[in-house]
């Protein structure tokens, strides 16, 4: 008679995490590494995976249904170690972190591959920063901000002082056009005008001509 022993070959994952209760194993199981530059970096992961069909009885002979402990686990977190070295804390967290994971994806796929099992997918959860470097980074994104805004508003300062000097030189060169073409001939006839049109008024005024070249106007009512 033989032994059947049934094996699931269904997509498992397994999940550690910093979060409590959120991970395979209870409490603080996050994933503690060291960047290039000499950093502590916490990383949250989860391993999507299922076993090879066709690998299963020897998967079950070499390391039995614990799997999970003896491959899944040492593996992911070794791994991740071992490449965590060649980022700098900041590139992992920002600029770098999708070839991170496309890194320890490649990695940890290989090794899962030796022995029976199938990477599908590796979710990188959370990376946390020591918190020196947040504060740093927190201060630099707060001082770029206010840097961008300063530049704002000394931008809309020079606009408005562009829009008040031309303003100002139209009102000049309006006043000299003006100046260069009234004659005195032309403000001569400018003031014989206005006494005609007062003359023709039936309100009574006496225009007084005087010396000077302006006449004065009395209201002889």
């Amino acid at each position: 008679m033989l032994d059947v022993t049934e094996v699931d070959t269904r997509t498992q994952n397994y999940t550690m995490s910093g979060v409590h209760n959120e991970g395979d194993v209870k409490g603080d199981d996050a994933i503690r590494v060291l960047s290039a530059d000499g950093l502590e970096v916490t990383i949250d992961l989860t391993v999507l995976y299922r076993l090879i069909p066709n690998d299963a009885p020897n998967l079950y002979k070499e390391t039995g249904l614990d799997y999970k402990d003896k491959i899944v686990r040492p593996i992911a977190r070794t791994k991740i170690r071992d490449n965590a070295v060649y980022y700098d804390a900041v590139s992992l967290f920002s600029s770098r972190r999708d070839e991170f994971q496309a890194r320890i994806y490649k990695s940890i796929e290989e090794e899962f591959k030796k022995r029976g099992l199938l990477l599908e997918n590796l979710l990188v959860r959370n990376i946390t920063l020591p918190t020196s470097v947040k504060n740093a980074i927190e201060t630099k994104i707060n001082a770029e901000q206010e840097a961008q805004k300063m530049q704002f508003v000394l931008q809309k300062e020079r606009q408005e002082a562009d829009r008040k000097r031309v303003e100002a030189q139209g009102i000049a060169d309006y006043q000299r056009i003006i100046s260069e073409s009234l004659t005195d001939k032309q403000l001569q006839y400018e003031q014989i005008k206005t006494m005609k049109e007062l003359a023709a008024s039936q309100n009574a005024k006496i225009i007084i001509m005087g010396k000077g070249s302006t006449p004065m106007i009395l209201d002889a009512k």
